[in-house]
């Protein structure tokens, strides 16, 4: 089963929890805060994988989530890091986060690595709160919880060249013919629903072909899964334009063939009406190919487009049409290899200033402070802890929210709300 699109639900470990802890050994008698960290939660991984060629996996399982961070122990001892959850796919997937649509990332490359989610830190120990006038601190900080995400993954095929044209030209029985790939092959439209690759060589040089299904006129609106075959076009350096020279089963006439699939083609993406292109007239040995190749010919000349009459049943002419494609495949290469990269694959935190701080009305008469770092503060903090709650007051009235909330309109008694936590307003003299 062929799948080339699929949506999945990612969540990356939380942080351990920090130890509140005390020295208790015999002849020590001030012992000090010993309490270790939390170990980090694990990240969301994906990494390209040649040897897959479908997103078949996610098909059936959809919600992945990385392990937990241990949390810390007394004795300064630190909790153990989350295991990275590590999620393989094919060369060539791009992955969009599902909300916004944006790109974040495009796997390309055999062992290319994508953070998808990244793992909660882990929550601070005891000891590093130790302060000249606070000497035997009890709290600790929580974990914090990891990022989760529902991200696209959209497959388009790594090939060399794309074989494309109307349904039943017979692109199925030239990849046949000139690799060993085996796709089924019958006497009527749409034989082929899922795009195949082969391997083709010609002399000491070799290169990857797809077979993608028939387009139809109106593909690049969706007509006959358009966009779904389309897709796997883009990333070819070359197309092989196939067209049928028997006149097909409506006596077609190959140069309309060859407007329609052009069309559709700038139609879905404008760069793949400036992509490489070579005109493969098949089925040369059927009665009446000749003139109509000959029209093919004179066109491409006038176009300054390659062209080769072949045969996917006999053979005439698939020598010289594979060293053509095999010469145009190896400049591709060198040209791209000399190219810069066009897509960094790492994953970078949307939010543009973790000390930014909003403050506005909430649906219940209330207030929303949000920003990531109040956010964060409050996340680890441990609210059943008396001493905790005051640390988080003191800390967050440094960061100017009591401020904030006086100058938007906030008065004693109105219930605030950052992130997960709602508290009740009360101006002080030195914070909230």
């Amino acid at each position: 089963m062929f799948v080339d699109e699929v949506k999945i639900h990612v969540k990356a470990g939380a942080g351990g929890a920090g130890c509140a802890s005390f020295r208790r050994e015999a002849h020590v008698p001030k012992g000090g805060p010993d309490g270790g960290d939390g170990g980090g939660g694990g990240d969301v991984v994906l990494e390209a994988d040649t040897a897959l060629s479908t997103l078949l996996d996610f098909h059936y399982k959809r919600h992945f989530k990385a392990p937990r961070g241990t949390h810390g122990k007394g004795g300064q001892r630190d909790g153990a890091t989350g295991e990275d959850l590590v999620l393989k796919v094919p060369a060539g997937t791009l992955v969009r986060d599902a909300e916004s649509g944006e790109a974040i990332g495009d796997l390309t490359t055999d062992g290319q690595r994508l953070v998808v989610a990244r793992g909660g830190g882990g929550g601070r120990g005891n000891r590093h709160f130790v302060t000249s006038t606070r000497r035997a601190p009890t709290f600790a900080e929580l974990g914090e919880p990891g990022e989760e995400r529902w991200v696209e993954l959209e497959l388009k095929l790594l090939a060399d060249a794309a074989l494309v044209g109307l349904p039943s030209v017979g692109k199925s029985s030239l990849i046949a013919r000139i690799s060993a790939a085996r796709p089924k092959i019958g006497d009527y439209p749409f034989t082929t629903l899922v795009p195949n690759l082969g391997v083709a060589t010609s002399g000491e040089y070799s290169f990857v072909v797809a077979d993608v299904p028939g387009l139809i006129e109106g593909a690049s609106e969706g007509a006959g899964l358009g966009h779904a075959f389309l897709r796997h076009i883009e990333r070819t350096a070359l197309i092989l334009h196939v067209v049928d020279l028997s006149g097909g089963f409506e006596d077609r006439d190959p140069l309309k063939d060859i407007a329609v699939i052009n069309g559709e083609l700038s139609a879905h993406a404008e760069e793949l009406a400036d992509r490489p292109q070579i005109v493969v007239g098949n089925k040369v040995d059927a009665e009446g190919a000749a003139a109509r190749s000959e029209r093919v010919a004179a066109w491409c000349e006038e176009q300054e487009r390659p062209y080769f009459a072949v045969s996917a049943v006999t053979g005439e002419g698939i020598g010289p049409m594979l060293r053509a494609v095999a010469a145009q495949v190896r400049a591709s290469r060198e040209a791209a290899a000399s190219a810069a990269p066009a897509f960094e694959a790492e994953y970078v935190h949307v939010a543009s200033d973790d000390r930014e701080i909003t403050v506005q009305r909430a649906m219940d008469g209330g207030w929303d402070v949000t920003g990531r770092q109040v956010e964060r503060l409050v996340v680890i903090t441990d609210m059943n802890n008396e001493e905790a709650v005051a640390y988080l007051q003191r800390r967050l009235a440094r960061l100017g929210v009591e401020e904030r909330l006086k100058a938007a309109g906030a008065v004693d008694g109105d219930a605030v709300h950052i992130g997960p936590v709602s508290f009740e307003f009360e101006a002080h003299d030195d914070g909230v």
